[in-house]
């Protein structure tokens, strides 16, 4: 299992070297559909919670790190890696996640009776944590 932070720094890095740079908004449904396949495995690919905020699942800690980009691509790469085997798992999301529009996620994170809708509850829930069971149970 990784921290959110180093599992960003590794998809973000991965996103630059192959020539498609990310905003933080797509960084972010990319860890939230990450998770989500993890747990479909019984795993987990990061500790960090992941909040029901406005425009979706956020992971604050990797939401904080990267906000000084705003709506922009993130073009930092670092040097960090992970297991190959885990790349395994998570190269094919971001790959297939990041030729989306931004808004096509959140829109797809929003689907009713989903996690996200389950906590936000048109705010009511807003910043609330997105238990993983739930996440597991219904995305």
């Amino acid at each position: 299992m990784y921290s959110a932070i180093h599992l960003s720094k590794y998809i973000v890095s991965k996103c630059v070297s192959d020539g498609h740079p990310i905003s933080n908004l797509q960084l972010q449904k990319m860890l939230y559909y990450i998770q989500k396949d993890y747990l479909s495995r019984d795993d987990q690919a990061f500790s960090d919670d992941i909040e029901a905020w406005q425009f979706g699942p956020v992971v604050p800690e990797a939401y904080y790190r990267f906000c000084g980009f705003g709506a922009m691509p993130i073009t930092i790469a670092y040097d960090v890696t992970i297991n190959p085997e885990d790349a395994e798992k998570i190269d094919p999301v971001v790959e297939e996640k990041r030729r989306l529009n931004p808004w096509d996620m959140v829109t797809e994170t929003h689907k009713p009776n989903g996690a996200w809708d389950q906590i936000y509850k048109n705010g009511l829930g807003n910043r609330h944590v997105i238990p993983i069971e739930l996440i597991k149970a219904v995305g």
